[in-house]
C-alpha cells in the first residue's frame, strides 16, 4: 500500500484521477477480498442459448440486497443442473469489478443447493435468536379489536386465501370493510413485497387489524414467512397482526411473532370478524336473562310489600297512636296521683312541724298568760334577786308591752 501510494500520488483539484485510474484502484481493492462462500436465494437465472456463461441474481433473504453472479454453464450443470428461481444456494465465488461497465459481480466456480435439512437447521437457529430477543413473548401480544372498522389483508393475487377471508368476513358481518394488498407469497420477491404491504397497512389509521394469509404448500413454498426480516417487521407493527399461513400443521416463524395465529384463512376471518347472527343471539339471551332477573326482583319486592301492608299496624295505623295515647294518659294520671299524694304528705308534715314549732315558740307561752320581764339593758329577769327596788322593767305580754317599776321583791322560798 505504501509503494502504491508513492507511485500514485493523492488526487487533488489540480491533479484529479482519470476514470480509468479510479476503476483500476476499485478493481484492486475488491480483488483483495479473494474467494468467499456466499449464501443467498436465487432471484433470477439467465441462460442464453449457445452461451457458455450463465448469469444469476443472488438475493439476501433478510435484506433487500442482491448481487450478480456469473458462472460457467458446466459449473452450474455439475452442481445444480435443475436450479430454479427461489432456490437457496451456496456459491464459491470471487468478487470482480468490471471497469468497462462500472459494475460489481461475483465469479463463481462452484454452486451448491441448500438442502431441506440444512434449511430447517438454519430456521431453528433463527427461531432461537428471535425467542432470545423476546419476539415470541406472549406478554407483548395484543388482542384484536372486537369489531374492526377496516381489516387489512395481505395475500396472493386471486388466491383461495383472499376468497376465503372475504367470503367468511362479509358473511359474518356484512358491514365489514377490507383493504386487500396482493403480493407475491413465494419466491425471491415475496419477502420485500409482504414487508412493504405490511408497512402500508400499518400506516393506515383506518385499518384496525392486519391478516397475513396464504394457502397451503410445501416447506420451501412457506420459507418467506420464516424470514427474519419479515418476523421483525411484524413485531414492529403497531397494528395487531393475525397470521393464517398454510394448514394447521404448518408453523412458520411469523406465526410465533404474530399477535394471533389462525389455523387457516377461514379461521383468521372468524377470529377477526364477529358473527352478526351469533352476537344477536347472545344479545337476545342476555336481554332475556336480564328481563327475568328484573321481573323476579320486582315480584319479590311486591310480595314483601304486600306482606308489610297486611300487618295490622299498617292496615289501621291509628291503633299504634291510640295505644301510645292510652299509655300517655295512664302515665299522666299516675303522675297526677303521685304528685297529689306527695303534696298531701308534705302538707301533713308541714302542719306537724308547724304545731311543734308553735309548741316551742315563746309566743305560745305568752298566749297562755305568761310574760317576759326584761331589765332596761334587755337582760331577761329570772329571779327577784336580779332586780333592785325602784328599777324600771319592761314587761312583754302576748299582746303589747308594759313598763313597771319594782317596789318590792320577794325572794323565792326554798322548796
Amino acid at each position: 500500500m505504501s509503494e502504491q501510494s508513492s507511485e500514485r500520488p493523492r488526487s487533488s483539484p489540480e491533479q484529479p484521477w482519470p476514470v480509468r485510474v479510479v476503476s483500476q484502484r476499485l478493481g484492486e481493492w475488491i480483488g483483495r477480498l479473494g474467494w468467499v462462500w456466499v449464501d443467498g436465494q436465487v432471484a433470477q437465472i439467465s441462460r442464453r442459448p449457445g452461451a457458455t456463461t450463465v448469469f444469476l441474481t443472488l438475493r439476501d433473504p433478510a435484506a433487500d440486497l442482491s448481487l450478480t453472479v456469473t458462472t460457467n454453464r458446466d459449473v452450474l450443470d455439475a452442481g445444480v443442473p435443475d436450479l430454479a428461481e427461489g432456490a437457496r444456494v451456496v456459491v464459491h465465488a470471487k468478487p470482480a469489478f468490471y471497469p468497462a461497465r462500472g459494475s460489481l459481480s461475483l465469479r463463481a466456480d462452484e454452486i451448491r443447493q441448500v438442502g431441506l435439512g440444512e434449511l430447517l437447521a438454519r430456521l431453528e437457529q433463527v427461531r432461537k435468536l428471535l425467542r432470545a430477543e423476546g419476539l415470541f413473548d406472549p406478554a407483548r401480544k395484543r388482542r384484536p379489536p372486537f369489531l374492526p372498522g377496516k381489516v387489512g389483508l395481505v395475500t396472493g393475487r386471486a388466491s383461495a386465501a383472499e376468497r376465503d377471508v372475504a367470503t367468511v368476513a362479509t358473511r359474518r358481518w356484512p358491514a365489514v370493510q377490507l383493504r386487500v394488498l396482493n403480493v407475491a407469497v413465494q419466491g425471491p420477491s415475496a419477502v420485500p413485497q409482504i414487508i412493504e404491504a405490511l408497512r402500508v397497512l400499518d400506516a393506515d389509521p383506518t385499518v384496525d387489524v392486519i391478516i397475513l394469509a396464504r394457502g397451503g404448500g410445501g416447506v420451501e413454498d412457506l420459507l418467506p414467512f420464516s424470514d427474519e426480516a419479515l418476523c421483525r417487521a411484524v413485531f414492529a407493527a403497531k397494528t395487531p397482526v393475525v397470521t393464517a399461513i398454510g394448514h394447521e400443521t404448518d408453523t412458520p416463524l411469523v406465526d410465533f411473532v404474530a399477535d394471533v395465529r389462525a389455523a387457516t384463512p377461514t379461521d383468521a376471518a372468524k377470529r377477526v370478524v364477529p358473527d352478526l347472527a351469533e352476537e344477536r343471539r347472545l344479545i337476545e339471551t342476555a336481554r332475556g336473562r336480564l328481563r327475568r332477573t328484573v321481573v323476579g326482583m320486582l315480584d319479590r319486592e311486591q310480595h314483601r310489600l304486600d306482606a308489610v301492608r297486611s300487618r295490622p299496624v299498617l292496615a289501621r295505623p291509628q291503633v299504634l297512636v291510640e295505644a301510645r295515647a292510652a299509655e300517655v294518659a295512664a302515665l299522666r294520671d299516675r303522675a297526677g296521683r303521685c304528685l297529689r299524694h306527695r303534696l298531701e304528705a308534705a302538707g301533713d308534715e308541714l302542719r306537724h312541724t308547724l304545731a311543734r314549732l308553735r309548741a316551742l315558740s315563746p309566743a305560745a307561752t305568752l298566749a297562755r298568760g305568761y310574760a317576759v320581764v326584761q331589765r332596761s339593758g334587755g337582760q331577761v329577769v329570772h329571779a327577784a334577786g336580779d332586780v333592785s327596788p325602784g328599777e324600771r322593767l319592761r314587761v312583754r305580754l302576748a299582746a303589747g308591752e308594759l313598763t313597771a317599776t319594782v317596789t318590792d321583791q320577794r325572794p323565792a322560798s326554798p322548796a
